[in-house]
């Protein structure tokens, strides 16, 4: 039977996804439709979220994928999962140089970006920056310390979708001098023309921000934050992919969590929409504060602080399971050392999950048993198990399960193990690390909410989807 001709439902057993504690459930495979394997948003559960934010004083931002802002088009599926590929290959391996014991920033100011390498952004919200606020879209970074965006006068700037931002028409534009707390905040700091504060970053493939520190009001869902640090990028070079520049999330003083403080309560969700056949691209959110942001019901994990990336927020991960089965790897096999090295970091700008070669090949070899004789495809780039679900309207496949420290489980469906490549052949989203790095990428992230409790150390999953 032809893609196109069958009936587009989700067969499953189980609700959208299933977060759990220890063994509560023993539910451990679902059945798709081959075709269609992600679910939309309802009408009614939309309408509510809507409304909810809107009765919030807290700010509730529509998280917009890249491509919605840069109105990328391509021949095919195909074609656009490879140029997705080839972006996480890039920010993959910068997260493993960043985040290797052996890592020594050589620029200055390093810490105001920290994940913008060959152009990886997924993910943008809408900022309105400056008095009156000039709108602007800014890559969500949860690894970086620093919000910046482009400013006129501009040297030398990248494309970006939104007119540049002028400091000149805003009457709350305020430059920061040299020897102020909030310019030693960061790693290293330059003084420039006036006594104003300076950063700069550069990478190894020639990308680059520079220009100087200042307070500013920035307009969040119609809620102004005044005298929040920016940076403010006169010199910028590099694949930024149309965004306006940076919103930092990090697990540090100058992220926009770490400044907003007791205003925040420390706390920040979001969740990314399913971006499969039939999703709606634009239905993510972005929530700022404690009152709307923790929800109950959620699944609660421990975050783990790495001393040599403090941005970074880590995970405790015991083990990962298939169907009904925890794999057999080693112990300690996910864990942080002393030094830095290993761990497990999540990431919104990386799609793949990343995970050391023997606990890949552990589970993909139980995923491929649990299939059975599901016909196999070549593989797609770095996507080495594929199938060919072409004649099939309905296949079975295994949920995968990571076990967090301190009892904590939570199951993913298909929709989030899978990737469509062109309408038949599905690739497993998950690839081995370069490195003992792990990192939880967005593709398992999708359709959850997602809380992050910085000011307690936890991290939520569920309970509600998007």
């Amino acid at each position: 039977m032809h893609a196109t001709t069958i009936k587009k439902l989700l067969l499953l057993f189980v609700s959208a996804f299933m977060l759990i504690i220890s063994h509560a459930s023993s539910l451990r495979f679902h059945y798709i439709n081959s075709h269609n394997f992600t679910t939309k948003t309802s009408a009614a559960s939309s309408s509510s979220s809507s409304s909810a934010a809107h009765r919030s004083r807290n700010p509730s931002l529509a998280l917009v994928h890249r491509d919605a802002i840069t109105g990328a088009t391509y021949p095919s599926r195909r074609h656009a999962v490879l140029d997705r590929v080839g972006r996480d290959n890039a920010r993959a391996e910068y997260l493993v140089r960043r985040l290797s014991p052996t890592y020594l920033p050589t620029d200055l100011g390093s810490e105001v970006v920290s994940g913008l390498d060959e152009g990886s952004g997924e993910y943008f919200v809408r900022v309105g920056v400056g008095s009156p606020p000039t709108e602007q879209y800014l890559v969500v970074d949860s690894g970086s310390d620093v919000i910046w965006v482009q400013c006129k006068p501009c040297l030398q700037c990248y494309a970006q979708a939104d007119p540049l931002f002028d400091p000149a028409s805003s009457t709350t534009f305020s430059g920061v001098s040299c020897g102020s707390a909030i310019c030693r905040m960061l790693s290293s700091s330059g003084c420039g023309d006036a006594g104003r504060c300076q950063y700069e970053v550069s990478y190894g493939d020639g990308s680059y921000t520079k220009g100087v520190l200042a307070l500013e009001t920035l307009t969040f869902g119609g809620m102004a934050v005044e005298g929040v640090a920016i940076g403010c990028g006169h010199r910028n070079h590099g694949l930024f992919v149309g965004a306006a520049g940076l919103l930092g999330l990090g697990w540090g003083p100058m992220s926009l969590v770490g400044q907003l403080g007791g205003a925040a309560g420390g706390a920040f969700s979001y969740c990314l929409a399913s971006r499969g056949p039939g999703s709606n691209a634009d239905a993510g959110s972005l929530v700022l504060g404690r009152s709307e942001a923790v929800p109950e019901g959620a699944v609660w994990v421990p975050l783990v602080r790495n001393p040599q990336a403090p941005s970074f927020y880590y995970v405790g991960l015991s083990g990962i399971g298939v169907g009904d089965e925890r794999l057999p790897l080693e112990a300690g096999l996910f864990q942080l050392s002393d030094d830095g090295a290993g761990g497990v970091v999540m990431d919104t700008g990386t799609a793949v999950t990343r995970l050391p070669q023997e606990a890949y090949a552990a589970l993909r070899d139980a995923f491929a048993g649990a299939v059975g004789a599901l016909p196999r495809a070549p593989g797609v780039s770095l996507l080495d198990t594929c199938y060919d679900l072409s004649g099939y309207t309905s296949v079975r496949v295994p949920t995968v399960s990571f076990y967090f420290d301190e009892g904590a489980t939570l199951t993913l469906p298909a929709r989030n193990l899978l990737v469509e490549v062109d309408g038949v052949i599905y690739c497993l989203a998950f690839a081995p690390s370069s490195s003992g790095l792990s990192i939880l990428g967005n593709i398992q992230q999708e359709g959850i909410q997602i809380t992050v409790d910085s000011a307690n150390g936890f991290i939520g999953f569920g309970p509600n989807t998007c």
